[in-house]
This record gives structure tokens, C-alpha cells and sequence, in this order.
């Protein structure tokens, strides 16, 4: 059974994919350049929400254990203030994310904090928050190098960690999933899988042996989506249609699995 990322391996991935995201920026065009897959967004605007985004959960990370973020924290961020020009504004994102590694290096793996996930499968910890940003950073980098023109496939680590990420993070919940109970099987072509079970209980993730190494799909999955890691992320997160992977059973169901808004999370 594969290990999750140790919380060092975190922190270096939350640094080379901030470093990815400043390159793709430097890159562009302009920094008014459109975002296809946020819409009505720019570049600058995805840059004023990623280095936001850092310095908010670095405060948060920060504060330790809450019910809540810090109210500071969340004021800044109502009224962050963002440099236009395009040195300027690298000089600032690159800050954002030393403050989010330094906070979260000074905080370690254990410390609690809040987060949106109360109920989902991940822990509210420093190390749930890396793990989080981690993909975070990675999926709009993924936007950035969109926006320029040059999208590359997120990096096979960050992409294997990034479908179980979601599915625990995203995806968990206690909250009863309104339809017939089902599930939605994932297999990367990598050789990893994971099965996402609704039912009246909620919503709960597992690893699972992969097709390759059965030798058969399962047939106690709804849907069975495959694709590469990089390339279920990004339907998971939204960046691509599940037209572009393949889909085995029932594809309506993840339309409903897409609409689905849980009352608690």
C-alpha cells in the first residue's frame, strides 16, 4: 500500500510548484490575459487569489487550533492589496508562499487548525492545510500555463496525491447523498484506485486494487472513470469534461455526483 507525502515532501512541493506558477507568469503575454478555466478571470486576478490564498493560511496555520479563521486573517484578505506591476507582483507572490512554507515549518505536521473540512476524511492539521495548498498550487499552475498558451500535465507525485486528496477532502462528508446508493471507482493509468462510496451515511473514499493488477474492472462501481493521475485531477477540479477520460457504467452519475451539494462539510 503506497504511504501519503511526508510533510517535507509537502512543503517542497508547495515551493516548486509556487516556482512553476511565478514561471508561467513571467511567461505571459500579459497579465490581462484570460483564464479559460476560471472563467472572467485574468492572470492577475489568479495571482491576487494563489498569493492570497498562501498568506490567509499561513495565518491560519499560525493561529493554531480554532473554530474559526482569524478575523485579521480574513480581513486582510477582503482587503488585500495587490502590486500591478509584473516584477513587483512576482516579488510579492514569491513572499506569499515564504510565508505559508515558514508557518507551516515553524507550525509542523501536528498542529491543529481550522479548515473548511471539518467533516471530510482529512485531518484539520498543519499537514491536511500543505497537503490542500499543495494542490491548490498545482491546479492553478495548471491554469497560468493555460493562460499562457504552454499547459503542462501536473507532475506524476503531486497528481497521484492530488485524486485522494480531493476525494478525502472534497468529496467526504457525513451528509446523506440524496439518490440511490452507488460508487465511482478511479484508476489512474499509473496503477493507483480508489472507490468513492455515497450512500445515506455520506460520502467516504478508499483505495482499492487497481484493474491492472486484478485483471478485471469492478462491476460494484455505478461509474469507473480512467484516465492518467494528472488528468483526473484536473476533471475532479473541473479544468477538463469526463468526455475527455473514459467512462465505464453510468456516466450520468457523475453529473449528479457533479451537482451534488452536501448540507455539512
Amino acid at each position: 500500500m503506497e504511504k501519503n507525502l511526508e510533510f517535507p515532501d509537502l512543503l517542497r512541493l508547495i515551493d516548486e510548484r509556487s516556482t512553476a506558477f511565478r514561471t508561467a507568469v513571467a511567461a505571459a503575454s500579459s497579465l490581462d490575459a484570460q483564464v479559460p478555466t476560471c472563467p472572467g478571470w485574468t492572470l492577475f486576478d489568479l495571482v491576487k487569489h494563489l498569493g492570497g490564498g498562501d498568506r490567509f493560511w499561513a495565518a491560519i496555520v499560525g493561529a493554531g487550533p480554532a473554530d474559526a479563521p482569524p478575523a485579521e486573517a480574513t480581513a486582510a484578505r477582503a482587503a488585500l492589496e495587490v502590486p500591478r506591476e509584473r516584477e513587483a507582483l512576482l516579488a510579492w507572490l514569491s513572499a506569499s508562499a515564504q510565508l505559508l512554507l515558514n508557518a507551516l515549518r515553524e507550525a509542523g505536521p501536528e498542529t491543529g487548525c481550522w479548515t473548511w473540512w471539518p467533516a471530510s476524511q482529512s485531518p484539520q492539521t498543519s499537514a491536511g492545510i500543505a497537503r490542500h495548498r499543495v494542490q491548490e498550487t498545482a491546479v492553478h499552475t495548471y491554469d497560468a500555463q493555460l493562460a499562457g498558451g504552454a499547459p503542462q500535465p501536473l507532475p506524476l507525485g503531486v497528481a497521484l496525491d492530488g485524486v485522494e486528496e480531493f476525494l478525502f477532502t472534497v468529496c467526504g462528508t457525513p451528509s446523506a447523498w440524496p439518490h440511490k446508493p452507488t460508487a465511482f471507482d478511479f484508476h489512474t493509468a499509473e496503477g493507483r484506485s480508489w472507490r468513492l462510496t455515497v450512500d445515506g451515511d455520506g460520502a467516504r473514499s478508499t483505495r482499492i486494487p487497481s484493474p491492472t493488477a486484478t485483471g478485471e474492472d469492478s462491476d460494484a462501481a455505478g461509474a469507473s472513470v480512467h484516465g492518467t493521475a494528472s488528468e483526473l485531477v484536473l476533471y475532479l477540479y473541473d479544468r477538463i469534461p469526463a468526455d475527455s477520460l473514459h467512462v465505464d457504467g453510468d456516466a450520468g452519475l457523475l453529473d449528479l455526483l457533479r451537482a451534488w451539494e452536501p448540507e455539512e462539510k
